[in-house]
């Protein structure tokens, strides 16, 4: 099993870093904070004329039909320059969930668009805090939807909703394709710690929509579309990780103290060390869970479940190593420690708590052990 990306792959790497470096540098990302997460469209629209919101999408309907392992060089680059962009709302949920559930009729309508970014979807899932469960579930589904959806990821500029309703068959939900553009949603922006990734409330009253997949196969359906872009925030966390990990290792090298580089102390040698740990140990997880969804291979959720969990461990943990590489420095506006520090927080609770994730992976190792004595 070769887990080393081709000579291909780390070429599509460095072309990304190069036009991420030189189109979304941290300067961009501080504007939008300061911006409030004014929609940054030019970048968007640059972006999607490098092919990478079709890059699994099949030639058929627009896209380059390249594999998994690509989409994830690409995720580990947006994540390493925090890009303030609808990326995985759109390519890993919304792209995602109609490449694998949509019907032939809606893959024709809503993939072509979704390849050349003409449109943005997201993903509504949550209806309160804690975990969300069929039974619990408020919104309806059909041909209209009634309800509220929070924290919907891009919620305020997508331009269609997945939107996951309870139903009275099966696993108790169904997926529904609603257009946010209709007078019959309602959308509040709401305030998160970090602007670079919007949010919304969303109100549905009666609004028109598709059924997608099958009545009462809406909750299953979730589940692995949910384990599938776990895979890729993951690889995001990883490369925002590895990114916060260098500008604290820069930053140790060049600040003086008592006649010599902070980096030449054990105190910062240790805490950067342990830094790296943690990374090499995410990537290694990503490594897995990128194999695991290209081919799609039995134990995709086991793979899902330990690169999201090690995933928002590392990023967090390397956000936070590097405002205290800063010293008091990093807990100012000026520096751009924060940023890194609040996309780790949006990221571990994006699709799911770190706890959440870890009772799946316990699920998934449970089960498979099961099966093995069987």
């Amino acid at each position: 099993m070769n887990f080393e990306f081709s000579e291909e792959q780390n070429l599509l790497r460095e072309q990304a870093r190069g036009f991420l470096q030189a189109n979304c540098s941290l300067k961009v990302v501080r504007e939008t904070l300061e911006n409030e997460g004014a929609f940054n469209k030019d970048l968007w629209t640059k972006m999607a004329e490098m092919g990478w919101t079709s890059t699994v999408i099949p030639e058929e309907f627009g896209g380059l039909g390249l594999s998994y392992i690509e989409l994830s060089v690409i995720a580990e680059e947006l994540g390493r320059a925090l890009a303030p962009l609808p990326f995985s709302s759109s390519v890993y949920l919304a792209s995602e969930a109609i490449l694998n559930y949509g019907s032939q009729s809606q893959k024709e309508t809503w993939l072509p668009k979704l390849a050349t970014g003409e449109v943005i979807g997201t993903f509504a899932l949550a209806e309160s805090r804690g975990r969300l469960t069929p039974s619990g579930m408020k919104m309806t589904s059909g041909d209209s939807v009634s309800g509220s959806k929070i924290a919907v990821p891009d919620g305020d500029i997508a331009d269609f909703a997945i939107v996951v309703g309870k139903s009275n068959s099966g696993d108790g939900a169904s997926l529904s394709i609603v257009d946010l553009n209709q007078e019959a949603v309602q959308r509040n922006k709401i305030k998160t710690l970090d602007p670079g990734r919007s949010h919304a409330d969303l109100t549905f009253l009666n609004a028109k929509a598709e059924l997608m997949g099958e009545e009462g196969a809406g909750w299953a359906a979730t589940q692995d579309i949910l384990n599938r872009a776990a895979i890729l925030f993951a690889w995001e966390q990883t490369g925002g990780s590895e990114a916060a990990l260098e500008m604290a290792k820069e930053y140790a090298l060049g600040r003086f103290a008592f006649g010599r580089a902070i980096a030449s102390y054990q105190a910062i040698k240790h805490k950067l060390a342990n830094v790296y740990v943690k990374n090499t140990l995410a990537k290694s997880n990503c490594y897995y869970g990128a194999w695991a969804l290209d081919t799609d291979a039995p134990d995709l959720p086991v793979a899902a479940a330990a690169a999201r969990v090690a995933g928002i461990q590392a990023y967090y943990f390397a956000s936070k190593e590097n405002i205290q590489t800063h010293g008091g420095m990093g807990f100012t506006w000026e520096f751009d420690c924060q940023f890194h520090y609040r996309r780790a927080k949006m990221l571990s609770v994006n699709i799911g708590s770190e706890a959440h994730w870890q009772d799946k992976l316990i699920s998934g190792i449970e089960q498979q052990t099961a099966a093995g004595e069987n």
